[in-house]
Parts: C-alpha cells; structure tokens; sequence
C-alpha cells in the first residue's frame, strides 16, 4: 500500500539528513590525514597521508562485504553477540535499513581504524596496515556496534532484554568507537615498542615534535566540522516530534551540537592553562588534542546530558588526557598522535560520564521518541541509581577485553612473522623515502637521499 505524501516527505527529509550527517562524518577522515601529517616528522608525511587512504578504502569493502551484518544483521537468526545477515547488503534496503544508514556507519567503521592507525604511526610496514584495517572495520568493531547499537544486542539500550534494567548508553560512540580504535592502538604501540630515538639511554624522553603545526590546526577544525554529523547525526533522524510537546529530535539535534561544542572547548582551554602551568609555555598542538579529548569524552553522552553537565565532560576529560600522557612518558610508551591516550582514555571517561550525569528527560527522548510513561535508569548523580552506571562500566571492561583478545594476538603475530615495525635503518631515514619512493615535500635534507634509487644506493 503506497504511504501518503507527509509520509513520503518525511522520509525524504530524514534520508537527506542522515547523508548530509554521513558526509559530514566522512570529512573527518580529512582531519585526520591533516592531523597525522602535522604530527608526525616530515619524512613520514606521504606514509601517515596514504595510511588514512587506505584506511578509507580497505574499509569500505571489508565493511561492505561483511562489517555490516556482524553490526547490523538482525533477524530470525539474530543473538545479542553478532549480527547474521546483511553480507554484502544483501536484502537491502528493507523496513529496517536503507542505503544511507550504511553509508552513515560505514563513515564511522573507517574512523576507527583512523585512530589506530595515528597509533603506531612511523615505524610499521605498510603490509600491516592493510592486515588490521581490514580485520578491524570488518570484525573487531562491527561486533562492539552490535552489541550496543542493534536492537538485539545484549548491552544494547533498545534491546527487549536490559543489561541491569538499562543497558549502556553511547549514543555516538565513546566506547563503540573511540575506546576501541584506542585499544587497538594501544596494544598495536605497545607490542611495536617506541620509536628509534624516542627515549635515550637512560630512559628520559626526547621530544618528537610533529613538522608542521598548521596542518594540526586544520585537521583539528576539520574533525570539529565533523563532529556535528558524528553527534547530532546519531539520531538517523530529524523530524520526528513528542508528544505532548511542541518539541521533537529537532531540538535534540541542537541541543546535541551544543553539548559537544561546549565539552570540547572546555577541554582545550583546561588544557591550554593546565599545559602552561607544567611546561611553562602556550602549547597550540596540546590544546588541539586536548579540545578532541573533550569532544572523545562527550560523545557517549552527548544527547542525554544538559549543556552545564558538557562543561564538566570537558574539564575532566582534559586532565584525563594530561594525566595519561605523563604517566605514559614514565612508562616509556610511544604513541606519536596520544591516540590511545586521548580516545581509549578520554572515551573510556566518556563512558562513565553518561553514568553519572544522563537526565531521565533527555534519555526518553533519544531512545523512546520522548513517549509518556516510560521509564528508564537515568544518571547516578542526577538521582536514576545504579543500573546505567553499572552498565556503562561494563561496556568499558567488555570492550577492554574484547579489543585486546582480538587485536593483541593480530599484532603479536604479524611483529612475530617479520612483518610488523619496519628495520632501524628505513625508521631513521624514514618510510617515504624507503617505502613510497620519495619525500611528501620538495625540499629535502643535504645529506639525506632524495629519490628512492638514491636511498637503495646509500643502502647497498
């Protein structure tokens, strides 16, 4: 039977708002290539640049062919651990998913291997890259999403069956996405070891300063930008109105970009003033990790919280990031862009936040369409109890765990087969130059080679 016309507008409207919010999510990736490139040295730009392609593409047929339905594949063969159908969009669209949800999620599967990738950025083998990005958009994280974001997974808040009556609320991905790709980075970093030169013989760090600064700014605005599609996106769709009220997602939507907009710029001036005060200077390439953090931090809960509550997401997420990266140092372990830092820790704080902080208002409205009578675990601070705390604090310890028995065997074995860090000799003359045929830039250094048959002379 053919729907009305209002119908038929409505769901125009709420396609066209969902690609709009895909696009949007997608141009993060060019924030994130600007921001790896700024924040490596200058003779691995072109190796970080092309990392973040492939990212992209290597994602999209993993996530196409089977990443998907392990998220999404709900069914008569449904299970809250992972999806089963939906292979390669097989029966899609349908009554539950169109083309333009899985182009949306599909912008947030290669973000994912983004953040890893940032990582163990400068001393891994390109075949690595493409070994993990594949088996990270299409299994590791596809398997998280499902557990949170389908209907039928067992942490999930729209599931028939509630973990502790609640289920955990990430509504745009602090642990689905953020606390996984920082995991995998951290095991990825860690099994790596540092880079050559990074600390000195008697453990003390030697700075490494990322080549160009411009390009950290922009990547970081670039990411902002996106993050208005990775937030207030989440909510699929815009037009649709509470009853009751003259209210409806549309406000939510605003609201949404507020919290996130406030949560990351009080992240970066925390971490403007608080790097000033432990190192004596105004950092610009600190307040930019720091104003992502804040934004990590806010995604979970950025729908379900009020904006006064986002200012506090930030504040602590900046010391979250600080904090860690200190203790990193005293650990000796190298991250070169504080991913793991920076979305494992501030998206785990993330995660904990919406525990304490969600309001039973904002939580009808993002998971019931604002429905009377409904009621629902709210935020232990604001008075719900135990349930959502409970359950977000399980969902850190699953991903946790889940992240690390996937991912820490896949790096351990590609380090163990010989094809995981790259020799001494290419990581101190650098990955463009041996492995991708020449520098990003024109000028070079004197006494380095310039061109790729120059460096196989110097090595022969």
């Amino acid at each position: 039977m053919e729907g009305s016309w209002e119908q038929s507008v409505t769901d125009s409207i709420n396609t066209v708002y969902l690609l709009f919010s895909a696009y949007l999510v997608f141009v993060m990736q060019l924030g994130f290539a600007m921001l790896c490139a700024g924040s490596v040295r200058a003779k691995n730009a072109m190796n970080i640049m092309l990392t973040n392609v492939v990212d992209a593409v290597v994602g999209s047929i993993s996530y196409y062919l089977f990443g998907f339905a392990f998220a999404f594949g709900d069914g008569s063969n449904s299970n809250p651990f992972i999806g089963t159908n939906f292979f390669a969009l097989f029966n899609i669209p349908n009554t539950s998913y169109d083309y333009s949800f899985f182009l949306y999620q599909w912008a947030f599967a290669i973000a994912v291997a983004g953040i890893t990738s940032g990582s163990i950025a400068e001393r891994t083998q390109f075949t690595s890259y493409l070994i993990f990005s594949f088996f990270l958009t299409g299994f590791v994280y596809p398997i998280v999403a499902h557990w949170v974001w389908s209907s039928s997974g067992w942490l999930s808040p729209s599931s028939s069956d509630l973990l502790l009556g609640s289920g955990a609320i990430d509504f745009a991905g602090s642990g689905v996405v953020h606390l996984v790709g920082g995991i995998a980075g951290l095991w990825g970093s860690f099994i790596e070891g540092p880079r050559v030169g990074r600390f000195d013989a008697f453990g003390k760090p030697i700075q490494m300063r990322g080549h160009n600064a411009t390009l950290v700014v922009l990547g970081t605005f670039l990411l902002w930008f996106g993050w208005f599609g990775f937030n207030p996106g989440s909510f699929d769709k815009i037009l649709v109105a509470y009853p009751n009220t003259s209210q409806g997602n549309w406000t939510a939507v605003g609201r949404t970009a507020v919290t996130t907009t406030l949560a990351g710029s009080t992240a970066g001036l925390v971490t403007l003033f608080g790097r000033r005060l432990l190192v004596g200077h105004w950092d610009a390439l600190d307040v930019c990790n720091g104003l992502l953090g804040g934004f990590v931090a806010i995604t979970s809960g950025c729908s379900v919280v009020e904006p006064w509550a986002a200012i506090v997401c930030g504040f602590v997420a900046a010391w979250v990031l600080i904090g860690l990266n200190i203790l990193a140092l005293k650990l000796k372990f190298d991250d070169p862009l504080e991913a793991t830092q920076l979305h494992g820790g501030c998206g785990a704080w993330g995660l904990i936040f919406t525990g304490l902080f969600a309001k039973e208002e904002f939580v009808i409205q993002a998971y019931d369409s604002g429905e009377s009578g409904v009621v629902r675990p709210f935020g232990l601070f604001m008075g719900g109890g135990w349930g959502l705390i409970g359950a977000q604090a399980i969902e850190v310890l699953v991903i946790v765990g889940w992240v690390s028995l996937t991912m820490g065997p896949l790096f351990y074995g590609l380090h163990k087969l010989g094809i995981l860090r790259i020799s001494p000799e290419e990581e101190i003359a650098g990955l463009d130059i041996s492995t991708h045929g020449g520098y990003a830039y024109a000028h070079h250094e004197v006494d380095q080679p310039r061109f790729y048959a120059d460096y196989i002379r110097v090595q022969n």
